[in-house]
């Protein structure tokens, strides 16, 4: 038994060092080059194919919603309609997604008031307007056919008795002031 153990720990031992080097360092592999191997074909999804890009927002209200909404089980409920409308409300805000006959995920809509400001959006805010406060606040967030067409912040922005409504983006770029 103890010869059986012997030989096999030996041979296990001498398979890695069995690696074959050419006398130019390069390592010899078995099998087809890179260079014969086949070309890779990536078959299209279909037309059927849902895509949700969530927001990567900085308040956890928002996140959770997305969250339900991505875990959310359309069954065949949707089955017989041209198309199904989902609705998820909250006290942030709410999730409008529209599907079509066959389970595609056609538009989002996403709307939230007073959430928690990305810091590139609050600091863009104060270097453009320095000695204003931010008031109010609006998240809009628009997805269709899988494409984002529209995240942006709407603020309302106050200085001793002026306000001012200001459209700003997710990376701080102002849009509309």
């Amino acid at each position: 038994m103890k010869t059986i153990f012997l030989a096999l720990f030996i041979t296990a031992m001498l398979h890695p060092c069995y690696s074959q080097q050419t006398n130019d360092g390069e390592t010899k592999t078995k099998g087809p080059t890179p260079s014969e191997l086949p070309a890779v074909v990536i078959k299209n999804a279909g037309k059927d194919f849902s895509i949700y890009l969530p927001d990567k927002n900085a308040d956890q209200r928002i996140v959770a919603m997305e969250n339900k909404f991505i875990g959310y089980n359309l069954g065949k409920d949707y089955e017989g309609y041209d198309t199904y409308l989902v609705m998820l409300e909250s006290e942030a805000g709410t999730l409008t997604a529209t599907y079509n006959k066959n389970g595609k995920l056609i538009h989002v809509v996403e709307k939230y008031s007073d959430v928690r400001l990305p810091n590139e959006v609050i600091y863009s805010v104060y270097k453009s307007f320095p000695g204003w406060s931010i008031e109010k606040d609006k998240f809009s967030y628009h997805q269709s056919d899988g494409a984002v067409l529209k995240k942006e912040y709407a603020l309302k922005i106050k200085k001793d008795k002026e306000t001012k409504n200001i459209v700003v983006s997710p990376s701080g770029e102002m849009l509309k002031f």
